[in-house]
């Protein structure tokens, strides 16, 4: 048996759903009469009637019942598909985190531009809120992976280390230094990233560093603002060294105690649903994004 005409296939299936003819008129831009000729001619088509045609409208016939789900489900799977396929010239759509986003992600993305002329990426800079990662309104996303536990179809790469070191203005390791030692920071003003003071508290730790108060100094919302407050050389921040690369390389930051760096338990990483990996798009941005990331590795080699 042939396949019945596309049209009337929609039109029943609309008129369905609408259970009526007007609801599925409106949906598919047509007019009454047309949808009620369609369902007609699929009708004729498969030999049984597929509504039963009341005063007060119109009710599925057995036959109508049991197709329409079969009809539901496959014009889905059609329009899934297309878009898809459309993909191919859509947008790359990326969330990442605000400080992340300015100070590594963005300064880079003129590069992926040049390299990838014909891939839009629509980047949203924001944090994920309670629900974490929403696979259905992005492709991509950036992450700290050690903070959230995530659904099994989300897989994590690891792309950035978090390399920490202490780092000031010239002017305030001039006016407060010399620091030969990490013990001479007691009494000097610490600048934190979050009120909850890890970033220190991981590096004396770390070090095993005694006689300075993690505790003590300012805080701020995030590493922007303190990093900003240590150039205006308020204090000493502790550098987030892949995040900190234009302060550093500038000269407007320094390390006092360069070879002291420590690496954290989390990483930055690029997260995604497992069905989009194949994704072209996805491809070509992770293998670049894996390719800068390598770069400031082995600048900033532990």
């Amino acid at each position: 048996m042939r396949l019945p005409p596309l049209n009337s296939l929609r039109a029943f299936e609309a008129a369905a759903r609408h259970r009526g003819y007007v609801g599925a008129a409106e949906e598919l831009h047509v007019t009454r009469g047309a949808v009620s000729r369609h369902v007609k001619l699929l009708e004729e088509h498969l030999g049984v009637a597929l509504f039963k045609r009341l005063p007060k409208g119109l009710e599925l016939t057995e036959h109508g019942r049991k197709f329409l789900p079969v009809l539901t489900e496959a014009f889905g799977w059609i329009a899934e598909e297309a878009r898809r396929i459309s993909r191919s010239g859509a947008d790359l759509r990326i969330i990442c985190p605000p400080t992340f986003s300015i100070r590594w992600l963005i300064p880079k993305l003129d590069r992926f531009r040049i390299e990838y002329p014909d891939i839009h990426i629509r980047l949203t800079t924001d944090f994920y809120g309670e629900a974490g990662f929403d696979a259905s309104e992005y492709d991509l996303g950036f992450a700290m992976d050690n903070r959230r536990k995530r659904p099994a179809d989300i897989r994590s790469l690891p792309l950035l280390p978090t390399a920490l070191s202490p780092a000031c203005a010239p002017r305030f390791l001039r006016e407060h230094g010399p620091f030969d030692k990490p013990s001479d920071l007691a009494g000097k003003k610490l600048l934190h990233e979050s009120p909850k003071h890890e970033d220190w508290k991981a590096w004396l730790t770390h070090f095993k560093v005694e006689g300075v108060d993690p505790e003590s100094g300012d805080a701020f919302p995030n590493l922007d603002m303190a990093v900003k407050a240590a150039v205006m050389g308020t204090g000493i921040v502790m550098g987030d060294l892949m995040l900190c690369q234009e302060e550093i390389r500038a000269g407007t930051l320094v390390m006092p105690f360069q070879d002291m760096k420590c690496e954290t338990d989390g990483w930055l990483c690029l997260i995604g649903r497992d069905d989009k990996w194949s994704d072209p798009m996805v491809e070509a941005f992770r293998d670049w994004i894996f390719e800068e990331s390598a770069k400031d590795v082995a600048d900033f080699a532990m």
